[in-house]
């Protein structure tokens, strides 16, 4: 675990550094797509996604960034993206909500609540037809788990045994409405007992947790022992979708706020660095800097690179 740290913090560090420039950035409209960040929510996607390989395929949300970065998407081809540039992983079609990386195992990220699921259960079930090794993983939120096709795949998980890992990121909030205004209490911590599908509770902002919690339920899966659910609590710093802060707004009070920016996960994966290592202020201040020189590159690379032909507007477009 103590050299697993360094990997951890890297990845953490990135999603961090990137998405803070995507916020000090936005207001100059040149990004031509709404942005849902991730900026405190960071651990619950390196936990799950450092315990899973190439092969296994990711399915993501609107707030899809950190997914993308921690299953090792290209960032320069994510922020062309954001931009609408050519060069972006949809060549610039998609924009933020839409990341797709098929050489990172990233196969869609989709904004509809819970449209992710289903599809991660197809592929699932493509890849037990197939006798394949890998698994595939359906990122989601809280809210998600108010939508019935979110039971239906479920269901039909459970039923099929399928190579499949749902991960409830429970950030506590559907745009702006709380989930003890939503659910009924502890309702999302009960599935264990609801369902036959092993499921892991754990805080999604302490990486080491994630990182156990999901290596235990990937090795299951891959063992053959049908879907797992891992549910992680966590929050998000900034608002439901922009690049601000939303404190003004009144329906998330400064107290509870900064509770969970004391949980911060940069500075929990900070912590466990200092006390592992004696030189961690050069080791931190390091992995940082490289890390701000790939978010640089990245912002150049899009800004330089050219919008897609009119021309070629029906690429890539598919009917019967």
């Amino acid at each position: 675990m103590k050299k697993k740290i360094i990997d951890f913090y890297k990845k953490i560090s990135l999603i961090r550094i990137v998405e803070n420039e995507i916020s000090s950035r936005y207001n100059e409209g040149k990004m031509r797509c709404p942005v849902h960040l991730s900026i405190g929510q960071e651990a619950s996607a390196v936990g799950i996604c450092e315990n899973l390989n190439i092969s296994d395929r990711v399915y993501s949300t609107h707030r899809c960034h950190a997914h993308y970065i921690a299953k090792g998407g290209n960032i320069n081809k994510m922020i062309a993206e954001i931009y609408g540039k050519k060069t972006g992983c949809c060549q610039g079609r998609g924009g933020s909500m839409h990341l797709f990386d098929e050489s990172a195992g990233v196969v869609a990220s989709v904004p509809i609540v819970s449209s992710s699921i289903p599809l991660a259960a197809g592929d699932a079930l493509a890849i037990k037809l197939k006798n394949k090794k890998n698994i595939a993983v359906a990122f989601f939120g809280d809210g998600s788990i108010e939508e019935g096709i979110f039971y239906e795949t479920l269901n039909f998980a459970i039923l099929k045994k399928l190579p499949l890992l749902f991960v409830c990121e429970n950030n506590q909030y559907s745009i702006m409405t709380h989930i003890n205004e939503r659910q009924p209490k502890n309702f999302i911590k009960k599935f264990d007992k609801l369902y036959d599908i092993d499921t892991y509770y754990c805080d999604g902002n302490k990486i080491d947790k994630v990182f156990n919690a999901s290596k235990q339920a990937i090795k299951k899966i891959k063992n053959g022992g049908g879907p797992g659910m891992i549910v992680l609590d966590t929050y998000r710093f900034k608002e439901h979708c922009g690049p601000g802060d939303d404190l003004k707004l009144g329906y998330r009070s400064l107290k509870e706020f900064n509770y969970w920016k004391n949980k911060d996960p940069l500075n929990y994966c900070k912590k466990i660095i200092t006390k592992n290592f004696i030189n961690y202020k050069d080791l931190i201040s390091k992995i940082d800097s490289e890390n701000t020189k790939i978010c640089n590159q990245a912002f150049k690379f899009a800004e330089k690179s050219p919008f897609p032909n009119k021309k070629d507007i029906s690429l890539n477009v598919y009917c019967d």
